[in-house]
């Protein structure tokens, strides 16, 4: 990583730059496996299962007994680490149900809002170099929280063609019995369209590299739903005189060890911070088992040094970043400023770690400056909500004129003559009974 000391607002920009992600190259290999699948169906996935994953597999559906031995391949204390994870995720989440508004607008007219549940959503966990225990928790117990109907997962196999026992047990104590031996672009494409044994789904979630984010930004054009855009993961850090540069280090390598494009930026006050987590980086990394990964990713780091706190929080509202972490002598009032960021961790003992496993918070969160205009994934992701309205006789003639006004401006005569025929009939009704 590089020290900036007071940089300009020009050269921040360049600082700030993301990792450039040219799709140019692969759209259209991405492009011609959706259609294979759309094609080909189960056909098709077994043949890219072998292509890509190196696995042959008899089967895309894991058998019921395979979900259920898989905790017998986990440790004790892994058991129960993910059941405490769970709790937390499930109190944080159920917190969040929607509730039924319902509000009488005007004398006689009332309006409500209910939020039914997506009947059928796909969950995408990614295979890569990692088990993400954490993200099956973190997508499926919304998902059943909220009552949706179907709930699928798609994993990619391993090349014996297994899949990771923590991956299975994660599912199945969050109630995922439909879990699909399928990795990558193909099985995107499997949840949007469906194939022989993977039915289709109404919305996708899950991460997954640029193949699997550009395949489901493709799908979306078509009638699927997504969860959010999605780039490599990045942390930034504000950090002033009080800050741990141990805790600093650890923070930004966590980030980096995710992936290559990982983006980790801390910015700081103090040149003593800055000079000492520097220090830090290359004495943790030489003991991390992905410092090779880490050590790639930091080389697109930066560490920022600025005169005050105010600029720390311009840039970070600025970049909008995926994980904020601020560790700062007045935390709450630095957080309080805040416009734009995924998750915020706030103080020297809340470790970015804590949001990605435990805490309870959803660990799936916009990148690449999307947080300025997404929240990071919560239960309203899985509902989709119904207005509804109701005119009595009295309602009708008290807003009925108001709406002739407005379609008489707007020259949609029919719109207004719903009313007006109305309004007429409830004249010659009150005439009537004279």
């Amino acid at each position: 990583m590089k020290i900036y000391d007071n940089p300009t607002k020009t050269e921040l920009v360049e600082i700030l730059q993301r990792p450039n992600s040219d799709t140019g190259q692969i759209i259209e290999s991405v492009k011609d496996i959706i259609k294979l699948v759309k094609d080909k169906g189960d056909k098709a996935l077994f043949k890219l299962t072998s292509k890509f994953d190196k696995a042959d597999i008899q089967n895309l559906r894991l058998s019921k007994s395979l979900i259920d031995s898989s905790e017998k391949l986990l440790s004790k204390e892994l058991k129960n680490a993910i059941k405490i994870a769970a709790l937390n995720i499930i109190k944080f989440h159920k917190a969040q149900v929607p509730k039924e508004i319902s509000v009488e607008t005007m004398n006689g007219v009332r309006c409500w809002q209910k939020a039914v549940p997506i009947e059928k959503v796909g969950l995408y966990i990614p295979g890569g170099t990692a088990p993400l225990i954490s993200t099956v928790l973190m997508l499926a117990y919304p998902a059943t929280l909220a009552g949706c109907k179907q709930i699928i997962l798609c994993t990619p196999p391993n090349k014996e063609g297994k899949v990771n026992p923590a991956i299975l047990y994660a599912a199945k104590i969050s109630g995922i019995k439909e879990i699909y031996s399928c990795g990558g672009v193909q099985a995107i494409a499997a949840m949007a369209y469906g194939t022989e044994t993977i039915p289709k789904v109404d919305k996708i979630f899950g991460p997954g590299n640029q193949y699997v984010t550009l395949a489901k930004q493709l799908v979306s054009t078509d009638g699927v739903a997504i969860d959010m855009p999605a780039g490599p993961s990045e942390v930034m850090i504000l950090a002033d005189e009080i800050a741990n540069p141990k805790f600093l280090a650890a923070d930004l390598l966590s980030q980096a060890e995710h992936g290559t494009d990982s983006q980790v930026i801390l910015v700081t006050n103090n040149k003593t911070i800055a000079n000492q987590t520097l220090i830090e980086l290359k004495n943790q990394l030489k003991n991390l088992s992905r410092k090779e990964i880490a050590k790639k990713s930091l080389k697109s780091g930066a560490i920022i040094i600025m005169n005050d706190i105010q600029e720390m929080i311009d840039i970070s509202n600025s970049y909008a970043p995926e994980h904020l972490i601020i560790s700062t002598r007045d935390y709450s009032s630095v957080a309080s400023k805040i416009t734009n960021a995924g998750s915020v961790f706030l103080g020297n003992y809340t470790p970015e770690s804590l949001g990605d496993y435990a805490s309870g918070t959803n660990h799936t969160l916009p990148t690449n400056g999307f947080a300025k205009s997404y929240s990071g994934l919560n239960m309203d992701a899985y509902y989709k909500k119904i207005t509804f309205q109701e005119s009595t006789k009295q309602g009708l003639k008290v807003i009925g004129p108001f709406v002739e006004i407005i379609a008489n401006a707007e020259e949609l005569q029919a719109h207004k003559n719903a009313v007006s025929i109305r309004l007429k009939a409830l004249e010659d009704e009150t005439f009537m009974t004279i």
